[in-house]
């Protein structure tokens, strides 16, 4: 292979997928999309396996490497036209959660399938028994919102309205959701033309050879990378706070085993299934250690479906990681997952100690506002909130951030405002959220909503509530997330997973954790020490100006 050509090539593809996502964010009608960007782009060869991603969500990419030959599965290619684009969000078609809903394109070259386009856009709203579709209480997904299997929106390029009205008659904003899927559809039409002109210039015989040569390179480095690691078993565990029905904490357990150039992660001792909505599919759970295991050993190898082949991952049937088909799992998409990352961190702290992070907020932080508006028309505002990242060997967390898998931006105050009947009252660092250390964990955020509706709902899916973010090698543990609605001058603590009525002029007050610390906080320098009592970091003592 041409060397040249290959990096040429390489090039086009990734720029191709960076292209369908501001393809997706300028055309989308939810603020979610358009502005928080909860979405991602990617492109699979002819067999559904990945070859190259935007720069988008982890959770999500990580879980496109198994969608489209899941889809292909069910849908045989002598079955794909030209022009069609196939929807789902069915778990078991390389699922998410019901809220992420995928748009499938096969791509042709001179009547040959040659590649597919594939992108995620979280849905504000897919049904359910509650605005918004996070149910706290929901005890199967059936109460989640709709299912949508894999089925033709467009058929030759031309919307399917037979089938387009079948999905928005089950869903809230139906304008806005059709909105959406018309950004979907354009950001995979686009592809399909980029594409095109990559094979035209090449042929498809070389581009094909260049997708083969890409996934056999990322399986190489990942092989080298886990050869370094000393052989032998290392364990370790993390906690979900609850699963919103019960209070009882769910045990996320993992072994991993370094053998060669192989790396097995078994998740054997881990909670069974649970009956609230915190359940995670078999394909989040491996998305979660893929994201790991690049993170850890090599950011640099380019993620695709050769980068996971060295990653022998087995997870028990029935249990909270890979439940049975009905199971709720609204929130095991963004909270469960995080904790699978930290129970993989905190196993592997003994031999990559200079590369373990404590743990961050490792949390959606997600609050979500509906009702309607003083027209009539319903809203939903989806809105996540960064928090403390856990602190390194090399340095301090950084401050309201979201941390590993979640690439989501805030949405605007300016945003908020003009959109929807809420006044952001306070946006702002919660103090003294960090925990202490050699080096200090990040500050989480403060933020207060006022709602200025008649009536509302509110609704919250958060880990990191009741058991916080962890210090390591002697750093101090960061504080908890804290939500509390205050009505006539009196607050009220809201539960990490609750739906609740509002009425106007309540207040909630969103206050997220903070990073855990990194070693011992009497070895922290006093100059990072003063620096933290000046920037009012850290409040258990006067500010003053470092000397």
């Amino acid at each position: 292979m041409d060397p040249v050509t290959l990096e040429v090539v390489r090039h086009a593809v990734f720029s191709i997928a960076e292209e369908m996502r501001v393809s997706l964010m300028r055309s989308a009608r939810s603020p979610v999309l358009k502005e928080a960007g909860d979405l991602s782009c990617a492109l699979t060869d002819a067999r559904g396996r990945l070859i190259a991603q935007g720069r988008d969500i982890p959770i999500h990419l990580g879980v496109m490497a198994f969608t489209v030959e899941e889809f292909l599965r069910r849908v045989p290619a002598p079955a794909l036209r030209e022009g069609d684009v196939y929807f789902t969000n069915h778990p078991e078609v390389g699922g998410n959660h019901l809220p992420d809903v995928k748009a499938i394109m096969p791509v042709f070259y001179h009547g040959r399938l040659v590649a597919f386009a594939i992108n995620l856009a979280h849905w504000p709203d897919v049904g359910g028994a509650r605005r918004g579709s996070y149910v706290a209480t929901a005890l199967d997904r059936y109460a989640e919102g709709l299912c949508i299997p894999p089925v033709p929106l467009f058929v030759r390029g031309q919307p399917n309205e037979v089938l387009m009205e079948m999905v928005l008659s089950n869903v809230r904003g139906r304008e806005e959701r059709r909105g959406d899927i018309l950004a979907q559809y354009a950001a995979n039409a686009v592809a399909a033309v980029r594409l095109g002109e990559v094979f035209d210039r090449f042929g498809a015989d070389v581009v094909t050879r260049c997708m083969d040569r890409f996934l056999d390179e990322s399986e190489t480095m990942m092989r080298e990378e886990i050869a370094k690691l000393p052989p032998g078993e290392y364990t370790g565990e993390d906690w979900v706070d609850d699963d919103g029905i019960g209070d009882a904490p769910l045990r996320i357990a993992v072994t991993v085993r370094a053998e060669g150039d192989t790396l097995h992660v078994d998740f054997e001792g881990t909670a069974p299934e649970t009956a609230g909505p915190l359940n995670a599919t078999r394909f989040v759970t491996a998305s979660a250690v893929f994201y790991t295991a690049r993170a850890l050993l090599g950011p640099e190898i380019p993620a695709n479906a050769g980068c996971y082949r060295p990653l022998a991952v087995r997870i028990p049937d029935g249990s909270l990681l890979n439940p049975g088909p009905d199971a709720a799992r609204v929130g095991g998409n963004h909270e469960t997952s995080q904790r699978v990352v930290d129970a993989l961190l905190r196993a592997l702290a003994p031999v990559l100690p200079d590369r373990i992070v404590a743990g961050g907020s490792g949390t959606s932080g997600l609050v979500m506002f509906s009702g309607r508006r003083g027209d009539g028309r319903p809203f939903v505002l989806y809105e996540v909130h960064g928090g403390g990242e856990g602190a390194s060997a090399g340095r301090d967390g950084t401050n309201a951030v979201r941390v590993h898998m979640s690439n989501v931006m805030n949405t605007p105050i300016e945003v908020i405002e003009s959109e929807y009947p809420l006044r952001v009252e306070c946006c702002e660092l919660r103090p003294d959220s960090g925990g202490r250390g050699r080096h200090r964990g990040g500050l989480g955020l403060r933020r207060a909503y006022r709602l200025l509706g008649e009536h509302g709902e509110l609704s919250t899916m958060i880990d990191r509530v009741r058991i916080p973010p962890w210090g390591v090698f002697g750093g101090e543990d960061g504080i908890p997330f804290r939500v509390v609605c205050e009505r006539n001058g009196r607050g009220d603590p809201v539960r990490g997973k609750e739906n609740r009525d509002l009425r106007r002029g309540d207040l909630v007050i969103v206050e997220s954790c903070g990073g855990g610390g990194f070693g011992p906080p009497e070895e922290r320098p006093a100059a990072l020490s003063r620096a933290d009592l000046w920037n009012g970091y850290v409040t258990d003592a006067p500010r003053r100006e470092p000397s």
